[in-house]
């Protein structure tokens, strides 16, 4: 079983909501690991959950399977209280991408139509945009990939033929979290629906979507939510279920889902109608049981204090890569900030300083031309000046090889 720490005594949430968080990450115990945006670790009753999971199937088959559907089921609605949407607009995917193609193969696509997206999206936000080109759709990449989305330039880019503009919310490379409520604005002003890969933010920044109307969202659990690959939500708004035809379809598509014999073709109500077959229960299974560590918190703590604190923490660590010789890329605005701190180390490759890293025990990733660290709430002080010191000892080393 796990243990919460050493002595098997968590802080107390209420007093010490980070260590009591941090409690629950065994990572913790090797690596100072800012790769969240990458692939998260996963808590201990994330890893517990699963090798339950693991056990119930090994040793009896799918007597536990309606139990563990009821779990996913909890999972939806509290997902949707969390978001402020209503549980039929949920839909459980394996991943953001899949996300993605829901809204880009399902929409009701025009010759003629065009879709905008800022530049220096992630592959999945441009991708199944582009695929839609053999339909006579346009698609309008608007600005530089190395600067943060315009929305000026953003709103210039939409006529009255847009039917989309489909935008990260955080730039994974970047870092820039984008003001979703004016780009929302801008697009729906001109009649142009908005759909919102989440992926980079969601778990660290409140959204309510009863007062930030995005049409459409994904985002895949695997990074800043702590969960497993493979398990992810999506959100599609009421009004347009019957507009976005479900271009995946299987049993599970439909009302009476569990009636195989005989089963009528009659699409859910709801979300889940693009969820076409079997589910990744046990990543479902898990992921749940890591979004509970944030609704405890946020329970405890309200809905600002995970993002409030990450951005404190990226504050420091912005402050100390600075003196300790690093270039560093974070948005002036406390707003535009995310968990994402990009940095360069003069005369040194991105690739060796992580390599360097991971020998003191610190995990970075390489990402837009510089090394990134993405913090979370979990993580320390102390922390990030190891980063910080590794960062220096790379600088003289390299002064040291140059001389």
């Amino acid at each position: 079983m796990f243990n919460a720490s050493p002595t098997n005594q968590a802080p107390p949430l209420q007093d010490d909501p980070w260590g009591w968080w941090r409690s629950q990450m065994p990572v913790t115990g090797r690596w100072a690991y800012f790769d969240h945006a990458a692939v998260a670790p996963l808590p201990g009753p994330t890893a517990e959950r699963i090798a339950a999971f693991a056990t119930q199937a090994a040793q009896q088959g799918d007597v536990d399977w309606l139990d563990w559907s009821a779990d996913v089921e909890q999972m939806r609605r509290s997902a949707a209280d969390w978001l402020h949407a209503d549980s039929d607009e949920i839909a459980m995917i394996p991943n953001t991408s899949y996300g993605i193609n829901i809204v880009a193969e399902g929409l009701d696509w025009q010759p003629g139509d065009n879709v905008v997206v800022p530049s220096g999206e992630f592959p999945s936000n441009l991708f199944p945009w582009l695929q839609q080109r053999d339909r006579g759709i346009e698609v309008r990449v608007v600005g530089d990939d190395h600067q943060p989305p315009d929305l000026e330039k953003i709103d210039a880019a939409i006529d009255q033929r847009t039917r989309l503009v489909a935008a990260s919310w955080v730039g994974y490379a970047s870092g820039y979290r984008l003001d979703v409520d004016e780009l929302v604005q801008r697009a729906h002003a001109k009649n142009a629906l908005v759909f919102l890969d989440a992926i980079q933010g969601l778990g660290i920044f409140p959204l309510d979507l009863s007062k930030t109307p995005v049409d459409f969202l994904a985002a895949d659990g695997h990074k800043w939510m702590l969960g497993p690959e493979g398990a992810g939500l999506a959100f599609v708004r009421r009004q347009h279920l019957h507009q976005l035809r479900c271009r995946t379809v299987g049993w599970n598509s439909v009302k009476n889902a569990h009636l195989f014999s005989g089963a009528a073709f009659d699409l859910r109500d709801s979300a889940a109608r693009y969820e076409a077959g079997s589910s990744n229960m046990m990543g479902l299974l898990a992921m749940h049981r890591s979004l509970q560590v944030f609704w405890q918190v946020i329970a405890t703590h309200g809905t600002h204090a995970i993002g409030d604190r990450i951005l404190d923490l990226v504050d420091q660590a912005d402050q100390w890569l600075k003196a300790a010789g690093a270039t560093t890329s974070v948005p002036a605005q406390r707003a535009r900030r995310s968990g994402i701190v990009n940095f360069q180390i003069p005369g040194v490759e991105p690739a060796d300083f992580r390599k360097q890293a991971m020998q003191a025990g610190i995990v970075v990733s390489c990402r837009g031309g510089g090394v990134r660290a993405s913090i979370h709430a979990y993580n320390t002080e102390s922390e990030l000046q190891r980063l910080a010191d590794v960062v220096q000892q790379s600088l003289r080393q390299q002064e040291t090889s140059v001389s």
